[in-house]
C-alpha cells in the first residue's frame, strides 16, 4: 500500500485518524498508531512483517544488554554487543538485497538469483543501527518496552522510504505531543501538496522522461531526446521523493509528530558538498555520523581522509542498489567531494555563485544518468547519445512536438524544483493578511487549495495507471 494510493487515501487514512483521534489519552493513541503501522506492513507481505518483528525484538534485547553493560563501566563489552548488532542487521539486509547482486558478480553473470525485498528494509535496518549507536554513544537509555521500539520501527508515516529518524527524537515524542487543529491543518496542507507533486508532476515526468528516452533502448535516439528524456528523469526522481517525504511529514504532523527534514532544494545548491546537505539529509547525516567520523572524519591525513570518503561513498552508492552502476554513481561522487574538500583544504577561493551552480547542476545531472542505467551495455549507449553517437540525428519533429506539447508542463515542474512557489506563497500571504488585516483569508484560501489539489490529485490517480514511488526499489 502507498500513500498515493486509493486505498490509503480513502479507507486507511480517514479511519486510522478517526480511531486515533477517539482513542483519548497518548498511551492508547500509541497502540492505535502501532497497529495501524503492522497492518500498513502486512501490504507488503505477512512473512516479511514477521521478520520486521524478529529483528526488532533482536535489536531490542541487544539495545537492553549494551545499556546493562554501559551501567556497569563495561565499555568493551558495549562495543562488541553494538558491532554484533549491526552485524546481524547488515547480514539480514544483504540476504535480501545483495544475494543476487554477489551470485551474478562471482559467477560473471552466468547465474541468476534474487530475492523479493522486504518493504522499507534498507530505511529500518539503518534506524535499527542508530539506535543501538546511539544507546552505546549515551544518546539515550535502552529502551525498555518492546512495543515503543517496534512502533519506531514500524511506523507507517516512515517504514518504506524514511525520513531516517534517530530514536531519542522520537522517543520524547512518543511520551509528549499533541493534536492540535494548527498541527492538523498544517499537515494535511504538508500531505496534499506532497500527493499533487507525486500523481501530477512526478508521475508525468516520468512518463516524458520514458517517451524522450526510454530506459529499456538507450540507443537509436536523437541527441535532443537523450538530454530532454534525462532531464526530465533528473525532476522526476527529486519530485518523487520529496513528495513521499512531504507526505510523510504531513502525516506526522497531523497527529502531532515533527520528523526531520529530508530535502532541501538540492538542485539550487552551489557545490556538490552542498547538494549533499540538501538531498536525502537524514542518509547523508546517518553516513556521516555513523560512518565517516568513526573512521576519522577528515581530521586525518590526505590519504587517510580520501580512504574514508571513498568508504563512504562506495557505501551510499550500494546502499541505493544491488548493482554496479549505484557503485559506480557513489564513486562518481566521491571524486567530485574530494576535489572539493582539497580545494577547501588549500585554501581555494569558492567559484562565483552562478558557475558553482551551473556546474553543480551538470555533475548531479550526469549522476541521474549512471544511476537511471543497470546495464552497462544500455548505460554506455546512453552517454553516447549525449553527443550523438549511435543516434539519429541532433533533433526530430516528434521530440520538437512533443516538447511543444509539454512546454508549459516542464516550466511549472522546473520551478516546483525550486523554491519558487513556497515563496510566492508566502509573498501571496503576507500581502493579504497587510491588506485585510487578518489572517482568515489566508487560511479560507489555504483550505481552499487543500481541497483543490486532493480533487485534482484523485482525478489524476483515477484517469492513469498506478506508479509506485521510485525510492520503494531501495
Amino acid at each position: 500500500m502507498a500513500f498515493s494510493s486509493m486505498i490509503f487515501l480513502c479507507l486507511f487514512l480517514p479511519l486510522f485518524l478517526l480511531i486515533y483521534w477517539r482513542a483519548g489519552t497518548i498511551e492508547r493513541r500509541n497502540r492505535v498508531l502501532l497497529a495501524f503501522s503492522l497492518i500498513f506492513y502486512v501490504f507488503g507481505g505477512v512473512g516479511y512483517l514477521i521478520l520486521l518483528l524478529i529483528m526488532t525484538a533482536v535489536v531490542w534485547r541487544i539495545g537492553l544488554l549494551i545499556g546493562e553493560f554501559k551501567e556497569e563501566g563495561d565499555g568493551r563489552s558495549a562495543g562488541m554487543c553494538l558491532a554484533a548488532g549491526t552485524a546481524i542487521c547488515l547480514a539480514v539486509l544483504g540476504v535480501f538485497k545483495y544475494t543476487g547482486f554477489f551470485v551474478s558478480t562471482f559467477t560473471l553473470g552466468k547465474a541468476a538469483f534474487s530475492i523479493a525485498l522486504p518493504l522499507g528494509i534498507s530505511f529500518y535496518t539503518f534506524k535499527l543501527i542508530s539506535y543501538m549507536a546511539d544507546v552505546r554513544a549515551g544518546k539515550c537509555e535502552a529502551e525498555s518496552n518492546y512495543a515503543n521500539l517496534l512502533l519506531y520501527t514500524s511506523l507507517f508515516h516512515q517504514v518504506s522510504e524514511g525520513p531516517i529518524a534517530r530514536y531519542p527524537e522520537m522517543k520524547s515524542q512518543f511520551a509528549r505531543r499533541k493534536m492540535t487543529l494548527v498541527s492538523f491543518s498544517n499537515g494535511i496542507w504538508r500531505f496534499s501538496v506532497g500527493l499533487a507533486k507525486k500523481v501530477i508532476l512526478a508521475d508525468h515526468c516520468g512518463d516524458l522522461a520514458e517517451a524522450f528516452f526510454p530506459a529499456a533502448s538507450a540507443g537509436n535516439h536523437t541527441v535532443l531526446a537523450v538530454w530532454l528524456g534525462s532531464a526530465f528523469y533528473m525532476m522526476q526522481i527529486y519530485l518523487d521523493f520529496s513528495a513521499y517525504t512531504d507526505m510523510a511529514l504531513g502525516l506526522g504532523r497531523m497527529i502531532g509528530f515533527r520528523y526531520p527534514e529530508n530535502f532541501n532544494y538540492p538542485y539550487i545548491a552551489a557545490s556538490v558538498r552542498d547538494f549533499w546537505r540538501r538531498w536525502h539529509i537524514t542518509l547523508s547525516s546517518f553516513f556521516r555520523d555513523y560512518v565517516y567520523f568513526p573512521l576519522g572524519g577528515s581530521r586525518c591525513s590526505v590519504g587517510r581522509c580520501a580512504m574514508n570518503l571513498l568508504i563512504v561513498w562506495a557505501l551510499t552508492g550500494l546502499w541505493h542498489g544491488a548493482s554496479w552502476n549505484f557503485v559506480l554513481w557513489g564513486l562518481y561522487y566521491f571524486v567530485f567531494i574530494f576535489i572539493e574538500h582539497m580545494r577547501k583544504e588549500r585554501g581555494a577561493q569558492p567559484l562565483p555563485a552562478v558557475l558553482g551552480h551551473v556546474l553543480t547542476l551538470l555533475c548531479v545531472y550526469f549522476s541521474w544518468v549512471l544511476f537511471r542505467f543497470t546495464d552497462f551495455t544500455q548505460l554506455g549507449a546512453a552517454l553516447g547519445g549525449f553527443i550523438g553517437i549511435g543516434g539519429s540525428g541532433i533533433a526530430g519533429k516528434e521530440t520538437i512536438l512533443l516538447l511543444r506539447n509539454n512546454i508549459f508542463f516542464t516550466i511549472y515542474a522546473a520551478l516546483a524544483c525550486t523554491p519558487f512557489f513556497v515563496q510566492a506563497g508566502k509573498w501571496v500571504s503576507t500581502a493579504i493578511t497587510r491588506r485585510r488585516g487578518s489572517h482568515r483569508c489566508v487560511y479560507f484560501l489555504k483550505a481552499a487549495a487543500v481541497a483543490a489539489l486532493l480533487i485534482i490529485s484523485i482525478m489524476a490517480m483515477t484517469s492513469s495507471s498506478y506508479t509506485p514511488f521510485l525510492y520503494n526499489q531501495f
